[in-house]
């Protein structure tokens, strides 16, 4: 994942602008004492003014632009240039951002269900906690921005190592179910990749399902058995059948010392993968 950028604004959940019909008729003697103050170009003024009253600004010059809470429903904002503008909160429901560049955006909270994000550069952008329910986005195109907490990410929108080591990041910080989410969808994305098997399966073990957890580690050690590694395939059976035969109660602890030391030691184990892919002999 990419570096976290600073806004510009601070704090991306604190803004000046509220959506309301009222406030549109204030909008223009503000815009006009903003022109005087800043370096904004009046041309960006008009832009920002066009969006607010018209819902409307194909191609606009809306760089780092203070969008915060603002309604834009259905708004029309194909190719528009809102690179670093804080969106946080914002609701973009069914907003047309084909094209529309968006780096280092800050969209924190915002409601971007249904969407279409296709062709928009989000490299940098702040997606987290944002909606993104029904959104239509390109292959991957969050593999360089920001998601964690996000909700109806498109399984497409990440590529697998972004979902496994997304899950990796979740389950350092004990938030296993979320973790498993990731490891899930990773799996859907790669069903051959023993190690996100294995991950899953530590996931749902520190969960207290126990079941689930040996068989997500014996399909694991089935994979890494056709991979070659013997060694650690028995090491998972083993752990797998333990499992079965004394499964713990769902507040216990100490399950995965069967696994390499424990869970926690294996997830710090795993923890460079979310960095840069493994060799081909753990995948």
């Amino acid at each position: 994942m990419a570096e976290l950028v600073p806004s510009p604004h601070g704090d991306p959940a604190l803004g000046p602008i509220k959506r309301s019909s009222n406030t549109i008729p204030m909008l223009r003697p503000l815009a006009t004492l903003l022109l005087l103050a800043t370096p904004i170009a009046a041309a960006e003024l008009q832009d920002l003014q066009q969006l607010l009253e018209d819902k409307s600004c194909q191609g606009c010059e809306l760089n780092d632009a203070d969008l915060v809470h603002a309604e834009l429903s259905g708004a029309q904002l194909q190719q528009a240039q809102l690179r670093g503008a804080n969106l946080s909160r914002a609701t973009l429901r069914g907003a047309d951002l084909r094209d529309a560049d968006l780096r280092q955006a800050v969209l924190l909270g915002a409601d971007l269900s249904r969407a279409d994000l296709r062709g928009a550069q989000l490299s940098g952008s702040d997606l987290r906690q944002s909606d993104l329910t029904g959104a239509k986005l390109d292959p991957g195109a969050l593999s360089t921005s920001h998601w964690q907490g996000a909700q109806g990410v498109p399984a497409g929108a990440n590529s697998y190592a972004d979902l496994h080591n997304s899950g990796v990041e979740e389950a350092l910080k004990g938030r296993h179910p979320e973790a498993e989410q990731r490891f899930s969808a990773a799996i859907g994305r790669r069903p051959q990749a023993a190690i996100s098997w294995l991950a899953r399966g530590i996931a749902r073990g520190e969960q207290g399902r126990e079941l689930e957890a040996a068989a997500d580690l014996q399909q694991a050690g089935r994979l890494y058995r056709q991979g070659g590694n013997d060694d650690l395939a028995d090491q998972l059976d083993k752990a797998a059948q333990q499992l079965r035969d004394n499964p713990k109660k769902p507040n216990g602890n100490g399950w995965g010392s069967a696994i390499l030391g424990g869970a926690a030691g294996l997830f710090k184990q795993l923890a460079p993968y979310a960095l840069k892919l493994m060799g081909p002999g753990l995948l």
